[in-house]
């Protein structure tokens, strides 16, 4: 048995059962496609080098160029032809010789996934043009709109039913078959989600668009000519679209098109770029001694796909993507056009700047920056994210005043830990909402009224803020029936949760003696492992943040087991959030277990460490981890024991040799010391 990776480093790697692993550098760029051909020991790989390779053994036989873009996607076809798909909306059909023998058109954006029909040469495509693509003998047979901007994935499977994954997190699965055809109410339904959805013309394949010239909706009283042919109308002042279908006979809408007016370069004021029109042209300074980049946006743009793309354009480091996004929404105070359906499945490359569970963004953010859970913390790539923290008190673990490689005498400022970590940040703004958003698709029973999101609102202002109110007795209440919504929608009223357990006043109401087992059962239901992600990073922070007060403490204490055993199953995720914030529950219990002295406790906290560290990749969470096990382990000859027999020494000494962030191997160092 043999399993393959693509791996989004230099290298496709190929692990064996026997354990034995085969690198082959080849890719100067991630590696997003892999595929196996049928002759034994070949295998094609594709990546964002616009290359693809292929294999033979662990030796790279041919490369094959010819896309323009970021290669996504292959499919074999046979023995000696396969299939490809890119960034550059091409699809091309190439000879295991090397030669490129067609290609297709027909996206009109990236596309991501390729797929075969079982027998055949057809095959079917999807991509960011919101659709699905059947094609047969060679020509675009069938267009199939999604109410999804993404269309991520695609797989034929032997009955030739065809099942896609889009950005909204649902999959729909396409058939031929009147056997399993969905129900005349759920394709009504799917045709009325897919009306209301909205079209950006500048990444759809409408064109440019002048509101003013188009027809009425008599112009839909005339058949179309082919299959997926589009059509836009006026109607009452909206521009909508309709594609052609002609299985059916008829026009099917497929959204309404949003930033259409028509407007010229002279009456828009907006800024002339490489022969487009644009709202911004930023000029992006990466490094002091390097070239300057121009940067065009506008507003109806997604922020993360168009710094992905700059990124790509300009051959930088991915690493700056989350700098270069947050500088466009910062630089645009967050303007968008459209409605936005996204519900939180986004790519890391291409999702949206929506507001996202636990973050910083926003002129609200509250309060002062913190090393574990703000700007001053480490990022990878970042060149310059250091923000000084605002009281005069030097830490280490917020930036400047954090030890520096050129210090002369190296002093341990980590550990132990005396205080725990919390996640403070916010942007209120965003989380209400948010919740008032997702209000509308609650439960009829659950829907909270005005009033109480009003209650919400203050207490929002009351924790966020340094205020002599004590929340009121209603606002739990109130706090208590959101937290309780579906799991699909109930995060920002658990991001409320997460700041609310802070204040002194909430957190006696939730972990005190008569409400904590209520409590404490309702978080951990989230950190189950096929939960939803937003929740499990929420309910992990909310967690971490219960021990600011004495209540808090005294619940994660007596609920150490339970709740330690739960987090732990997390580890496997490659959310690193989750890991950082899975890293800080087990910190915050390394510094109340070192008060307390608690053996028994020490033993499973260092288990968790042991366990926990040997999975992790980032650097954040690897040094949390870190400051928990010298937390541990200082001032007691026991748990410095119970950490050699776990072989902690052995796992942690990799990271000496990390030069970035200097913190990491500094601490590492000091934990050595002690072993």
């Amino acid at each position: 048995m043999t399993i393959i990776f693509a791996s989004s480093h230099w290298t496709t790697q190929l692990h064996s059962m026997s354990l034995r692993v085969t690198k082959t550098l080849g890719h100067t760029a991630a590696v997003w496609a892999v595929k196996i051909l049928p002759e034994q020991g070949l295998m094609l790989t594709g990546s964002a080098d616009k290359t693809i390779k292929l294999w033979k053994a662990g030796r790279c036989e041919r490369t094959f160029t010819g896309h323009e873009d970021c290669v996504r996607g292959l499919a074999i076809l046979s023995d000696t032809e396969f299939l490809s798909c890119a960034n550059d909306a091409s699809i091309r059909r190439w000879q295991i010789s090397g030669e490129c023998l067609q290609i297709y058109y027909g996206h009109t954006n990236y596309i991501y996934s390729i797929s075969v029909f079982p027998h055949c040469k057809d095959f079917v495509t999807t991509g960011e043009d919101r659709s699905l693509r059947i094609w047969k003998q060679g020509e675009c047979a069938q267009i199939i709109r999604l109410p999804a901007q993404s269309v991520w994935s695609c797989c034929v499977l032997d009955n030739g039913d065809i099942v896609v994954g889009a950005s909204d997190g649902i999959i729909r699965v396409f058939t031929e078959s009147l056997e399993r055809t969905a129900s005349a109410e759920e394709i009504q339904a799917f045709e009325n989600e897919l009306s209301q959805a909205t079209i950006d013309p500048k990444t759809s394949d409408l064109g440019d668009i002048n509101a003013d010239d188009l027809p009425g909706r008599e112009h839909l009283k005339e058949p179309g000519t082919r299959e997926g042919q589009t059509r836009l109308i006026r109607d009452n002042g909206k521009v909508e679209a309709y594609q052609w279908s002609v299985s059916e006979g008829r026009w099917i809408k497929i959204g309404e098109v949003v930033g259409s007016s028509g407007a010229t370069q002279q009456t828009s004021g907006r800024v002339l770029f490489e022969g487009k029109e644009y709202d911004y042209v930023f000029t992006i300074d990466v490094n002091e001694n390097g070239p300057s980049y121009k940067l065009p946006y506008n507003i109806c743009d997604d922020p993360w796909l168009t710094a992905y793309n700059f990124l790509q354009k300009n051959d930088l480091n991915a690493m700056f993507l989350d700098q270069v996004a947050k500088f466009i929404i910062d630089n645009t105070k967050g303007h968008t056009l459209g409605g936005n359906t996204d519900t939180g499945f986004s790519d890391p490359f291409t999702g949206s700047g929506r507001y996202v569970p636990g973050s910083s963004s926003g002129s609200n953010a509250v309060p002062a920056p913190d090393p574990f859970t703000g700007a001053g913390r480490y990022v990878p790539g970042a060149a310059s994210n250091v923000v000084a923290p605002l009281s005069g008190v030097v830490d280490p673990f917020t930036g400047r005043g954090a030890y520096q490689a050129t210090d002369a005498k190296a002093e341990n400022i980590y550990f132990p830990k005396k205080e725990a970590v919390t996640f403070d940040q916010a942007n209120p703004t965003q989380i209400l909402g948010k919740l008032k958003e997702l209000n509308g698709s609650a439960p009829e029973e659950q829907k909270l009224t005005e009033d109480d999101l009003i209650l919400l609102e203050k207490l929002l202002f009351v924790t966020c803020n340094t205020s002599a109110e004590t929340p009121t007795a209603q606002q739990l209440q109130t706090l208590w029936k959101a937290i309780n919504w579906p799991e699909d929608i109930v995060f920002p009223a658990l991001d409320i949760l997460r700041l609310s357990i802070r204040h002194p006043s909430m957190n006696d109401n939730f972990c005190s003696e008569k409400d904590s087992i209520r409590f404490s059962s309702h978080l951990l239901k989230f950190l189950s492992r096929n939960g939803k992600q937003a929740n499990q990073l929420l309910a992990l922070r909310t967690l971490c943040n219960c021990f600011v007060s004495q209540a808090g403490q005294r619940l994660m204490m007596s609920q150490r087991d339970t709740i330690m055993s739960h987090a732990i199953e997390l580890k496997l995720g490659g959310n690193k959030n989750i890991h950082v914030a899975l890293a800080t529950l087990t910190l915050n219990y390394a510094v109340w277990l070192h008060k307390v002295n608690n053996i028994e406790g020490k033993a499973q906290c260092l288990s968790v460490i042991s366990t926990v560290i040997e999975v992790v990749q980032d650097l954040e969470a690897i040094f949390r981890l870190l400051v928990a096990l010298g937390t541990l382990i200082s001032d007691d000859t026991n748990a410095v024991q119970l950490a050699k027999s776990l072989g902690v020494d052995s796992q942690i000494k990799k990271y000496v040799s990390v030069s970035e962030p200097a913190k990491v191997s500094e601490c590492c160092r000091f934990v050595l010391n002690l072993l």
